[in-house]
């Protein structure tokens, strides 16, 4: 049976540094945004945005920003029993790992809602949060025991998914990213989609509603305004792709939203 001790949110905190100790712990790290560095047993290890690192009971192990550079992560303190070890692979080997997710922002999105599930004194949220970890270790496992993507292509993609983030209001050509790998437009898509499960198109459309999701809890702008920022130029465009996505209008979702909801919709 899983059980809690933590979860974490390290959100570009300067000087951090966790000192050289043996946990009596499990630990699950996701990098979201820069570099962290590990020693873990004596080896150092780079951990950089979409890396995912297991980190078993037993080790003796050390962290702190990568040249002195905060990052941002999530970071799951939990312990198991045998019933956990014959389930899972990772755990049963009780061996360190680090691996490159290739679902990383529904895996973000799970740490996040594991996060605000654990703030406060939800109803129910021990049971909730049981489920959504025992989610986060069945799909690394997978992802662990069944790597099925080249590092090169997994770079690839990360490559595409970065410039994606930075630029997704703007109106981007498959040549564009075609560039940035050096590849052709086909295979460029190939790739996207066979990492990501979704073509470059699909994931534009995805961080565009989330953020619209974000701009109609915390915002005062108008349904118009919110799909003209996004590069929607076509407001009834935006609410149908909105009504597609989430299955709610964006009206609908601006009067009875919650942005725990998102890792679920994007799914």
């Amino acid at each position: 049976m899983l059980s809690f001790n933590s979860v974490n949110f390290d959100n570009f905190i300067p000087n951090w540094r966790t000192h050289m100790e043996i946990i009596n712990f499990n630990v699950l790290v996701l990098i979201v945004q820069g570099k962290a560095l590990y020693t873990v047993n004596g080896k150092q290890i780079v951990a950089e945005s979409g890396d995912v690192l297991f980190i078993p009971q037993t080790t003796k192990r050390a962290g702190e920003n990568y040249e002195a550079r905060p990052h941002q992560k999530y970071t799951v303190l939990f312990n198991h029993d045998q019933e956990d070890n014959e389930e899972i692979s990772f755990l049963r080997r009780n061996q360190f790992f680090k691996l490159k997710t290739r679902h990383f922002e529904y895996v973000k999105h799970r740490c996040e809602r594991l996060y605000a599930e654990l703030r406060g004194n939800k109803e129910h949220r021990s049971y909730i949060c049981k489920g959504i970890l025992q989610e986060l270790i069945g799909m690394l496992a997978r992802e662990k025991d069944h790597p099925t993507v080249t590092p090169m292509k997994l770079r690839y993609a990360q490559i595409m998914k970065q410039y994606l983030l930075d630029n997704y209001r703007e109106t981007i050509e498959i040549e564009q990213l075609a560039k940035l790998i050096h590849r052709s437009p086909n295979y460029t898509i190939s790739v996207f989609k066979e990492v990501t499960g979704k073509a470059p198109i699909q994931y534009i459309h995805q961080l565009r509603i989330i953020e619209a999701c974000n701009l109609l809890l915390h915002s005062d702008m108008t349904i118009a305004a919110i799909a003209n920022y996004l590069g929607y130029y076509d407001a009834s465009y935006f609410s149908r792709m909105f009504k597609r996505l989430t299955t709610k209008s964006p009206k609908a979702f601006m009067m009875d939203g919650h942005m725990t909801e998102i890792g679920t919709l994007f799914s």
